[in-house]
């Protein structure tokens, strides 16, 4: 079986007053590897994962050293099919962002920003919060977001064809540059010479 690194993408929210708006997504794309064969030790300082797909004869390896500490006991993981999930509380509060995952500054290949997840920092406070049930185990209530499907593909504003569409106005413009003279030459040469 082949090790490879899997892909990882990250985004986060910070907050000085509330630790539960203080924290970093992170997201591990294992496609295949089941609950069974996977293990993720998760430390203040960083974590180490190792899983095995069998369907698709690879192992996953990855180990990250954050830029600061985070909560283990307070961060929540969720497993699916496709991912590992992860909601990492971090230790300190501050209502900066830290400008880096990782704790060394150079550019790793597999790392990713997660930009379905990220907010600007002075944005943060408007965001939507995201729905973390699924972390608790479940699926959720079924809620999209607000959405209200009855008003999609309605057309908003197009006509139905219920309503009679106006007449042309064709007749009422005004001819194109260049499409006045070609007439009166065109014109000239039908009028036979007297």
């Amino acid at each position: 079986m082949t090790t490879v690194t899997p892909e990882v993408l990250w985004a986060q929210r910070s907050s000085k007053t509330e630790p539960e708006k203080n924290f970093i997504y992170l997201t591990i794309s294992v496609p295949d590897v089941p609950t069974s064969n996977l293990e993720l030790d998760l430390k203040p300082t960083g974590l180490t994962f190792t899983g095995r797909s069998d369907t698709l004869k690879r192992t996953y390896h990855l180990e990250l050293e954050f830029y600061a500490e985070i909560d283990p006991a307070e961060s929540k993981v969720n497993h699916t099919a496709r991912d590992v999930e992860m909601k990492l509380r971090k230790k300190e509060l501050d209502e900066a962002y830290w400008p880096r995952l990782l704790k060394e500054a150079k550019k790793v290949h597999f790392l990713k920003t997660d930009f379905d997840k990220w907010v600007d920092e002075d944005e943060q406070n408007e965001a939507a919060e995201e729905d973390f049930s699924q972390f608790g185990g479940g699926m959720g209530g079924g809620d999209f977001g607000g959405i209200d499907f009855s008003k999609l593909g309605g057309g908003a504003g197009l006509p139905t064809g219920d309503e009679e569409e106006e007449e042309s106005d064709d007749e009422d413009m005004p001819p194109l540059e260049g499409e006045e003279e070609e007439k009166d030459t065109a014109e000239a040469e039908k009028k036979p010479a007297a």
